[in-house]
């Protein structure tokens, strides 16, 4: 049984509106796969505005040890993906992590 997660890591980005139909499946491909194999869980945001579209991917730790093994010592270091330059307005500079307080899923 996996651990439950304490911790949430999460990276935000954002595109023209334009491109983000390209972006989306670029992200899909290669930035969702490597958290998870190693992540308790993951999961990817998409919000789309009249020119800009922003995606947001949050992973599930159990704990900072183990966020910080997955990001070889540099959890808040934002590691982008090859193409990110190409797709995204700016490179994102920082990633939040956060304690997760309250975690009650499938209440309904």
């Amino acid at each position: 049984m996996p651990a439950k997660p304490t911790i949430a890591r999460i990276w935000r980005g954002r595109t023209r509106r334009e491109i983000a139909d390209v972006y989306e499946p670029y992200l899909r491909a290669e930035g969702i796969p490597p958290l998870e194999k190693t992540a308790l869980g993951v999961q990817l945001f998409r919000e789309d505005g009249e020119t800009e579209t922003w995606f947001t991917t949050i992973s599930y730790w159990a704990s900072m040890d183990a966020m910080t093994a997955f990001t070889k010592g540099e959890p808040t270091k934002v590691h982008h993906l090859e193409r990110d330059a190409e797709f995204l307005i700016e490179l994102p500079e920082r990633i939040e992590i956060h304690r997760i307080l309250v975690d009650r899923q499938g209440l309904r």
